[in-house]
């Protein structure tokens, strides 16, 4: 082993972790400690080494030309862990080669000697493909996103902000290894993918998992220091704190046929004991039908109104004046509200994050459909297991509920972040786990690619 060399070992595409200890075992690794000095000559060479970009080269003045990988003149084990990054590129759906990990190899292979400028010019390749490959993995794909607010899109990271981020980071080799300038639902789907798969796993399995990566990669890299995360395909909610789960729940979510998007919105406030507008399509569906079944007693025991119209100023109509038939033959739409109350199908709140598109997060009256292990119900907006603890978490104290007047806001302090996603391949307890694809939309997007 002392004889492999970085040329031979990435010569032979192998799996990543045996890179890793080839290019380990390849080169004498420089110290950890904080004492590692870097020597004149050497940042004299780094002075002249060809950056290959403006940017990288910025970040270089800025830091009197001190290397990144490179401690007491001799190339850090983070070399390898880079190279097993680039090695396995291909689960972001990248191209391995385009980050010239073949000249990379020969160029550490080279500073090996000691020598300044071999040293220098392995530094600088090591930087421009750490922010090459970064910037490739931050690059959204179209899956579907909505952003209703446009701060939560992802944004093209510099390239001093990521060699920043990575100087500034307890440990490189953990920065690295964790792909630590991509979001958290990126980082922890792809260490599970690349723990698991390898050269001989089906194709069919790795695009899946590239698109599901694509879906996480539609997350904007900082997420929040406090945000709310939906998986619809998992049926599942989180509360994150400080980067830590602070509470999790079931959800209901829409079924095939009303099925819940993909978006990234503030929660902005919370609607306490709230009406429910009645989607026109369901009053005519089942509201017309059970009146002209039951006659009018059915809407009063429903807790169901009629409305002149959909303005704020709307007024109660007397339902003995609406031709029912018309409305459930959809010849004619109604406004139908129902009532704050125990049945009422919005429960005791719900969150609000303003869109075009009618989607919240709300409590619900029935807790048996959260029983169920598939739990697609909805007519699109997510119901909640627990929506009072939600907003205990939210607000940082109990929301009064179930009494009081009928839609009362409270206003978030400080909007708080919540992304709804869909994640056919996830992870749970560190290993990847396949979920169904109720809205077909793995089929679709695959089939376009």
């Amino acid at each position: 082993m002392t004889n492999t060399n970085f040329a031979r070992a990435r010569s032979i595409r192998v799996r990543a972790p045996f890179l890793a200890i080839l290019l380990a075992a390849a080169v004498p690794l420089a110290p950890s400690s904080a004492a590692a000095q870097t020597s004149p000559a050497l940042i004299d060479a780094m002075e002249g080494a060809d950056s290959g970009s403006r940017e990288i080269r910025s970040f270089y003045r800025a830091r009197a030309y001190e290397p990144l990988w490179i401690r007491d003149d001799m190339v850090g084990p983070e070399a390898a862990t880079l190279l097993t990054l680039i090695e396995t590129a291909d689960l972001d759906g990248l191209d391995p080669d385009t980050y010239r990990p073949r000249t990379i190899a020969k160029a550490l292979d080279r500073a090996m000697s000691g020598s300044p400028r071999d040293l220098a010019r392995a530094e600088m390749l090591l930087s421009r493909a750490f922010v090459t490959l970064a910037r490739d993995m931050q690059r959204p794909r179209d899956v579907g996103m909505l952003y209703n607010d446009a701060e939560l899109a992802p944004q093209r990271t510099t390239a001093d902000t990521l060699l920043s981020q990575a100087a500034r980071a307890p440990s490189l080799r953990e920065h690295l290894e964790s792909v630590g300038w991509m979001n958290p639902v990126y980082a922890r789907l792809r260490n599970a993918a690349a723990a698991e798969y390898n050269g001989d796993s089906p194709e069919a399995d790795m695009r899946l998992v590239r698109l599901n990566l694509d879906r996480a990669r539609a997350l904007p890299t900082k997420m929040g220091d406090r945000y709310v995360l939906v998986d619809v395909a998992a049926a599942r909610l989180w509360m994150y704190e400080k980067g830590r789960v602070a509470g999790t729940m079931k959800v209901v979510v829409g079924r095939p046929d009303q099925q819940t998007p993909m978006m990234a919105a503030l929660i902005r406030y919370a609607s306490v004991n709230p009406y429910w507008n009645v989607p026109p399509d369901l009053v005519a569906e089942r509201v017309a039908p059970n009146v002209l079944q039951d006659g009018v007693p059915y809407l009063k025991a429903k807790g169901y109104q009629v409305l002149s119209d959909w303005s704020d100023d709307a007024t109660v109509v007397p339902p003995t004046q609406v031709d029912w038939n018309a409305v459930a033959s959809n010849a004619q739409q109604l406004r139908v509200r129902q009532l704050p109350g125990p049945s009422n199908a919005m429960g005791r709140v719900k969150f609000m994050f303003p869109n075009k598109l009618g989607i919240y997060l709300h409590d619900t009256p029935q807790k048996t459909l959260l029983k169920e292990d598939s739990r697609m119900f909805s007519a699109g907006c997510v119901r909640l297991e627990d929506a009072p603890r939600l907003a205990r978490w939210l607000f940082g104290k109990p929301v009064p509920m179930g009494t009081g007047k009928p839609e009362r806001r409270v206003d978030l302090p400080d909007p708080v972040p919540v992304y709804i996603t869909y994640l056919t391949t996830g992870v749970e307890g560190g290993r990847l786990v396949l979920r169904d694809d109720v809205y077909n939309r793995d089929g679709v997007q695959l089939a376009s690619r």
